[in-house]
């Protein structure tokens, strides 16, 4: 259950609108549901403010959907990430309103209340095209914890000119998100550039000396820009959430 959920259910109880049999009744839940193939962890909400994200790699469509159906019967709704095509059908059939975002191989269901954390922009810029899952597992993230997103795409450093003419969007943004592969230059370019957190990602893109992103990473570790942070290769997820947290601290 989130946190603005059990805030109301308060409310309601301290003004006399509810029992407190009726609100204990609404919060006797198990913190966990066992499922033998896994242990949900159904307080996720309550602590940190958003419910238990799935992993969807390596699990089978039929694990996948139990761990959400579990999820879903709270009403927070689901959110799962690089889940499998097989998964994705199965999330489809199961929750038609389901929005399913097939670059980022997410599928995210709504909470029957939408939530909104605030008003400023979390800038999610790519450096190239072929970054973009790795940016959208980011922003789908983003927008199912309740923060808005603006994407900036293609601006590497490769056309440097392209990234300064973004230089009012980066300026109005919270937080930037950076996501590259190759070389992993340009979160150096925009962590010289903006005053607020900026966030780097790299990616697995790149030839053979890329090695699978561990160039770029090891680029955007020895930054030269001061206070640049830096994700796992391709966790557009971590980085979303890092963003989140520094929003909401």
């Amino acid at each position: 259950m989130r946190r603005d959920r059990v805030r109301s259910l308060l409310d309601e109880l301290a003004a006399g609108r509810l029992s407190v049999e009726a609100a204990l009744a609404q919060l006797d839940d198990a913190p966990v549901d066992e499922l033998g193939y896994a242990t949900v962890d159904q307080h996720r909400a309550l602590r940190q403010g958003y419910p238990e994200v799935v992993f969807g790699q390596g699990k089978t469509a039929e694990q996948v959907t139990g761990i959400c159906e579990r999820l879903a019967s709270h009403g927070d709704g689901f959110l799962v990430t690089r889940a499998e095509p097989s998964a994705l059908e199965a999330l489809r059939t199961n929750w038609p309103s389901i929005e399913i975002n097939a670059m980022a191989r997410t599928a995210l269901l709504r909470p029957g209340k939408t939530v909104t954390k605030g008003t400023r922009a979390v800038a999610i810029v790519t450096a190239g095209t072929s970054d973009l899952p790795v940016a959208e597992e980011a922003a789908v993230t983003l927008d199912a914890i309740g923060h808005p997103v603006l994407r900036v795409t293609d601006v590497g450093v490769a056309g440097i000119h392209r990234i300064l003419a973004k230089r009012d969007t980066l300026h109005g943004a919270a937080v930037v998100i950076v996501v590259a592969g190759m070389d992993g230059a340009l979160p150096s370019v925009v962590g010289g550039l903006v005053r607020c957190p900026v966030i780097a990602v790299p990616t697995s893109v790149g030839y053979g000396a890329a090695f699978g992103g561990l160039a770029p990473l090891l680029t955007m570790l020895n930054s030269c820009a001061a206070g640049v942070t830096v994700c796992n290769i391709d966790n557009g997820f971590g980085a979303a959430v890092a963003a989140a947290r520094i929003l909401e601290a």
